[in-house]
């Protein structure tokens, strides 16, 4: 305690260290008439000393009230959000010409599910399977046009015996075991390709990437507007424009030129198209389809 009250008498300019308890509060009102911010009891004393910062910073402190060199100069890290708890998102609304047209809620059960990548895979490669044509075919010996006759006898002439010309041996015949039309489409319940849409949604909003727009009117159908739109944009590659009907004339003009910009209805979204584009732009009717269509139960 001797000690201490030495080390304030030397704060506040020749106090006699040996005061008792009832002089403590004396010296530290002398200690706190030297310092820019007030001391609010004894027992801070010692920190005020040593010009330590505790939680006594308000929202509306300035410099005038707290010394500048007390504030830390490190920039404060803010927790991300926790992605997969299902939570309904606030998302910013604008348009082509980046004017603020409100906020938009995104439900959580669409935007923000747990992101599996399993699923994901499993959706692309159901999706790729079912877009196969599948009209690969080639001809067997019935199919092969030439002539049934034996070419050479059975016997006698020291060849290779042959019943026929257009047999798989030879030159301009069949094939065997070759492919034939069919489908390649694999089975895949609903509720799994449905989560498969929900999760890539997610990936998008969890990134940042995912942008909601009042609608998708352009003003002209020269392709310079949204290039240059696209061009402003930082980290962006590919863009996908989702209306949520038949898209517009204008529009369908003005991103055809692009081959970084593609469009759809929300009808037509799907796992692997997001996939394909670093950026996913979508209209509110686009998301309202989207969010009805995700909530509408599953015909068995």
């Amino acid at each position: 305690m001797r000690s201490r009250l030495g080390h304030l008498n030397a704060i506040s300019g020749g106090a006699d260290p040996s005061v008792g308890a009832n002089g403590l509060g004396a010296l530290v009102i002398s200690c706190s008439e030297k310092l820019p911010f007030s001391i609010p009891g004894g027992s801070s004393s010692l920190i005020a000393s040593r010009r330590l910062s505790t939680s006594i910073l308000t929202p509306n402190a300035g410099e005038a009230e707290f010394p500048s060199d007390l504030l830390s100069k490190k920039k404060v890290i803010v927790p991300e959000r926790e992605i997969g708890l299902k939570q309904d998102l606030f998302i910013p609304v604008t348009n082509f010409m980046n004017q603020d047209k409100g906020m938009m809620v995104l439900a959580g059960d669409v935007f923000d599910v747990p992101i599996r990548k399993d699923i994901i895979h499993r959706v692309v490669i159901w999706q790729l399977a079912k877009r196969q044509q599948g009209t690969h075919s080639t001809k067997t010996v019935s199919e092969v046009s030439g002539t049934g006759r034996k070419p050479w006898q059975q016997k006698g002439t020291g060849r290779a015996r042959h019943g026929t010309l257009r047999g798989p041996q030879f030159r301009g015949g069949a094939t065997m075991h070759g492919p034939k039309p069919r489908s390649h489409a694999i089975k895949l319940n609903k509720k799994v390709r449905r989560l498969g849409l929900k999760i890539a949604l997610s990936a998008r909003a969890a990134e940042g990437k995912l942008l909601v727009f009042d609608d998708l009117e352009v003003s002209t159908h020269k392709t310079k507007e949204i290039a240059n739109y696209v061009k402003q944009m930082e980290d962006t590659k590919k863009v996908l424009l989702v209306d949520g009907g038949p898209i517009n004339e204008k529009l369908k003009l003005a991103t055809q030129n692009l081959h970084y910009v593609n469009v759809l209805p929300s009808i037509g979204l799907n796992v692997y198209s997001i996939l394909l584009h670093d950026t996913l732009i979508m209209s509110r009717d686009a998301v309202n389809r989207i969010v009805e269509r995700m909530h509408t139960p599953i015909n068995r």
